[in-house]
């Protein structure tokens, strides 16, 4: 109990930190601002309600990761989602049978939002597609939801649903310079992405930037020009995902412990010289949190069928929001044999523990006669 705990005041406090520096950074943006000031009242009263569970031997975590759509108009290289069939193209097909729908969001959303979870991030993949969804996102306050995009459909359709729903958030997917951002996602990509900086900023819209580290662009993405060609477009929050391979070939992408203690070392020093802006390290420095964070230990992840996943990396499941709740996901027989077999806890390479340990987290569904989610309704 007192190590639930711990990890209990690790998260919170760390989500305290987001947001205060979240706040910081939108100090001249009044409707942002405002928004942030009513939100941290939220964050506090949602911190007791997770305190209150661990209390009565309940753990809930701070996030979630919910991916709403398959569909993708890009075809980056290296792309985990379309390396394990959860990406695919756009279709101009209705609803697939079984895809959640904006209803079952938001009754997601609720419950959520009464369990004292703060942030949803929402990925796909693009997000962008799902406008019912984000539209539905707009109507809960109270949580914050970061979207994970491409950035090259955040056309003027979505300016007024931005600008009346601050709690929406866009985190615009970028490689690094010109050359690298479109040497991995297409010619033209890069020129979009700042037009859409460019769009988000003059409306004063808050937004961030996710950058997929790989050994091959870690100095070139923590770089003071790099970070100064964001600032300068308006970005206010950069969070650096750690590549994890899609296979067995490209693991030399990945970052190893020194270079992660570098790339870290590196931010602790953008934090303390850049501070209009926020730096956030995903899955960040494990051995403080005491593990990995997925599984429900800091956040689990929902694929677009419902589909209660360990992570985004590890894409199997036991059981399905759409049929149960919540809570009752986070008791899963999967997500327990993870936590309690010490697999969160093994060494690694890369940013996810769970992808060297694939055949085992087949195994735990086996053993639990499970089946992966994809296969259940394929």
């Amino acid at each position: 109990m007192e190590s639930s705990k711990q990890l209990e005041e690790y998260l919170s406090n760390g989500v305290a930190n987001i947001v205060k520096g979240i706040a910081k950074a939108s100090l001249k943006n009044p409707k942002a601002s405002i928004f942030m000031a009513n939100y941290a009242m939220q964050s506090k009263k949602a911190r007791a309600k997770r305190e209150d569970a661990e209390n009565n031997g309940e753990h809930i975590p701070p996030f979630l990761i919910a991916s709403i759509t398959e569909q993708c108009n890009l075809h980056c290289k290296g792309c985990y989602a379309r390396a394990n069939h959860s990406c695919g193209d756009i279709c101009n097909s209705s609803l697939e049978k079984g895809l959640l729908t904006d209803t079952n969001w938001g009754n997601i959303f609720t419950e959520a939002e009464d369990m004292g979870i703060e942030f949803i991030l929402l990925a796909g993949g693009e997000p962008f597609i799902r406008k019912d969804v984000l539209a539905e996102a707009g109507k809960h306050p109270k949580l914050i939801f970061p979207i994970f995009t491409n950035g090259t459909m955040i056309g003027g359709d979505y300016k007024e649903l931005l600008d009346t729903h601050r709690n929406l958030m866009p985190v615009i997917s970028i490689e690094g310079n010109q050359n690298t951002t479109d040497e991995r996602r297409g010619a033209g990509v890069y020129q979009k992405l700042e037009e859409t900086m460019m769009h988000l900023h003059k409306n004063g819209i808050l937004f961030g930037a996710s950058v997929t580290v790989t050994k091959e662009n870690m100095q070139e993405v923590l770089s003071d020009d790099f970070v100064s060609t964001l600032k300068e477009n308006g970005t206010k929050a950069v969070v650096y995902v750690e590549y994890v391979p899609v296979d067995h070939k490209t693991e030399s992408l990945a970052l190893d412990d020194e270079i992660r203690e570098a790339m870290m070392t590196r931010l602790d020093i953008l934090r303390k010289n850049v501070t209009e802006m926020v730096f956030i390290a995903f899955p960040g420095d494990e051995k403080t949190s005491g593990g990995c964070l997925a599984a429900g230990r800091g956040f689990f992840h929902i694929n677009a069928y419902g589909g209660a996943e360990p992570c985004p990396f590890s894409p199997y499941s036991d059981m399905n929001v759409a049929k149960t709740s919540l809570k009752e996901c986070l008791n899963s027989p999967l997500f327990k044999a993870l936590q309690d077999n010490g697999n969160l806890l093994q060494e690694h390479v890369g940013g996810c523990v769970l992808f060297e340990q694939e055949e085992q987290v087949k195994q735990f569904l086996t053993e639990g006669q499970s089946t992966t989610f994809t296969e259940e309704t394929a």
